[in-house]
């Protein structure tokens, strides 16, 4: 069986499908390293956010958002603490130096 070289147009149609290929891939990467990032977010200031909410729904009703306030306060001030902590590879149980 003979085999024909690709024409220029040929080329261009493959190469055109490999860059878009690329950027695709691009583009997943850094939609995944902000969904990370906005885990990470929420998993450490998710109690302040919902109660933050909560607070400005109770007062957008009419009732006392002041419980909710409070709480996110509280959540707050907990999120401080442990992010001031203070955590490395040598903190781990069983790691130990000869």
């Amino acid at each position: 069986m003979k085999s024909y070289p690709m024409t220029k147009r040929d080329q261009q149609k493959f190469n055109g499908k490999k860059q878009r290929g690329q950027g695709m891939s691009e583009y997943i990467i850094i939609v995944a390293l902000i969904a990370v990032g906005a885990i990470g977010v929420f998993t450490a200031f998710g109690g302040v956010i919902r109660n933050q909410v909560a607070a400005m729904a109770q007062e957008m009703s009419g009732k006392d958002g002041t419980a909710n306030v409070t709480a996110a306060q509280t959540a707050g001030d907990a999120a401080k603490t442990s992010a001031a902590k203070v955590t490395n590879m040598g903190k781990y149980a069983g790691q130990t130096t000869p």
